[in-house]
């Protein structure tokens, strides 16, 4: 798996062939999370120091300067030329720096931790431990924004099965990420947010996605959940 990952050059090619059944690119998405998450952060919470944990090339760790620009970033992740490319292309001086997880030794540090697309991909038997260390690295009421493909939603195995760091991921469902949430030690804040319901030729349909939220067929999800 690290391999493919490691193809920092042929990422958005692999990317794309599934993400181009939407009719969107990477950013949509990008942006599409992140702005329904800064919505719903606690009111009067600081972010001062954030992770991105699984950050891939940086694409998304670079945005995240956007929305959150008072924070200092972590992209970490086992891929070590991923970690290169997003030194030399996603990166700001003083405010964002990229380690591997190897070397990942935080302990009450981060006030949100970010997480996109991650734990499909890591093997079942490993996924609680990945979880409390995401657990440790938090502060005490420090957030955990954890999104995974919706595997009710009927286009995502579609999407996945176009995409090759894809195709042997083993998908969540919101019933099993918040069980694994809980019995790593996490409090639930919110009910899973469910996003992304329409191509872009149906692009005039959105505006419905608000009150749909909560409903399991978005082609993502997320929980909110707190150390």
């Amino acid at each position: 798996m690290e391999e493919l990952f490691d193809k920092s050059a042929e990422y958005d090619e692999m990317l794309n062939k599934g993400i181009s059944l939407s009719g969107e690119n990477k950013y949509f998405f990008i942006h599409g999370r992140f702005s329904d998450l800064v919505k719903n952060i606690p009111e009067g919470k600081n972010i001062n120091a954030l992770l991105d944990f699984g950050c891939g090339v940086g694409d998304a760790t670079i945005l995240l300067k956007q929305y959150f620009p008072e924070a200092k970033i972590t992209g970490s992740d086992t891929a070590t030329e991923a970690l290169k490319y997003a030194r030399e292309k996603n990166s700001s001086e003083g405010s964002i720096q990229y380690l591997e997880i190897k070397d990942f030794q935080f302990n009450n540090t981060f006030d949100l931790c970010f997480v996109n697309g991650v734990f499909h991909h890591i093997p079942l038997e490993q996924r609680i431990g990945a979880l409390k260390m995401i657990y440790d690295s938090l502060k005490p009421g420090g957030l955990l924004a954890l999104f995974e493909n919706n595997p009710l939603n009927p286009g995502t195995k579609m999407v996945m099965s176009r995409i090759p760091f894809d195709k042997d991921a083993i998908t969540l469902t919101p019933s099993e990420a918040r069980k694994m949430l809980l019995n790593a030690g996490f409090k639930i804040k919110i009910k899973p947010r469910f996003l992304f319901y329409f191509p872009k030729a149906l692009s005039f349909l959105r505006l419905f996605e608000k009150s749909l939220i909560h409903i399991p067929l978005g082609a993502q999800y997320y929980f909110l959940a707190e150390k």
